[in-house]
């Protein structure tokens, strides 16, 4: 009987503690290597403010219940321990889990797209700073909507975080998540925004970057034509562009990325689609 009892206690026990995270936690918090953390913050009554590895994060009020942290975790993190600052001085400790990506491997016709010649290389370079720069942006604005919209309809093609090997030399892994959808297809936005950089580059093609506020960030790749321009408001489902296969790209296709305080991380766990 009292064996019963105390089963019966720790299974509401059980109970109240899923009950208390609301939808943005349950949706959102995978934090494992290239994932998110979700994180609890002290009840007080403005937002406070929180940092992760010297970067400002996403601070929201979750069901108008309590303040919590959207933590974006670097692809390369090593699972164990992990701190975020708080204003007030406090530091929270999380934990990073473990996860394995698979392997791609990828052939091109182009091999300069492999190994770039020096002239290219110097031109990478400038395009990388420009979008790094762009990635660093924190706006005070509050995302309109954090369980995201799809851009495109269609199949994921390519998941994120996969070791990729070009004509049999590995590169940098897969930092977004591809969808499958013919050239032409309208790319929307998954989330109200501000566009802060477009360009055509030598790995992305024709590219638009969204900043849907407190360094949540979007990047659409290898479009076939950009409808927006720098400084432009787009609203929840508003059109960037069409799905195309510039830059290097085998074929049509839309590359996605997702950055949360500079950390490219799964889009998948956005928009409800996470596979552990």
């Amino acid at each position: 009987m009292l064996r019963n009892l105390i089963a019966a206690a720790l299974l509401g026990l059980f109970s109240l503690s899923a009950q208390a995270d609301g939808f943005i936690t349950r949706l959102l918090n995978h934090p494992v290597p290239g994932g998110v953390a979700v994180i609890a913050l002290p009840e007080q009554a403005t937002a406070p403010r929180a940092e992760y590895q010297g970067k400002p994060v996403l601070v929201i009020r979750e069901e108008q219940e309590r303040w919590i942290a959207i933590v974006g975790i670097d692809l390369k993190t090593a699972p164990g321990e992990q701190q975020l600052q708080l204003d007030s001085g406090q530091q929270i400790s999380f934990d990073v889990g473990s996860k394995r990506y698979e392997e791609q491997h990828i052939t091109l016709r182009n091999k300069s797209q492999v190994n770039p010649a020096p002239a290219q290389l110097a031109r990478i370079q400038r395009e990388l700073d420009a979008q790094l720069n762009a990635y660093a942006q924190f706006s005070p604005r509050q995302p309109s909507n954090l369980l995201l919209d799809r851009p495109v309809p269609g199949s994921l093609s390519s998941a994120f975080g996969l070791r990729r090997f070009f004509n049999g030399e590995e590169r940098n892994p897969h930092s977004g998540l591809d969808f499958a959808a013919a050239t032409g297809t309208p790319i929307k936005s998954p989330a109200a925004g501000k566009v802060i950089l477009t360009g055509n580059y030598f790995f992305n093609g024709n590219t638009v970057f969204v900043d849907h506020g407190q360094g949540l960030i979007s990047m659409f790749c290898h479009l076939s034509r950009i409808d927006v321009a720098v400084g432009d408001e787009v609203p929840r489902g508003g059109v960037l562009g069409k799905v195309g296969s510039t830059g290097r790209a085998t074929g049509p296709h839309l590359h996605w990325n997702v950055s949360l305080n500079g950390n490219r991380v799964d889009p998948a766990i956005f928009i409800g689609a996470f596979k552990p």
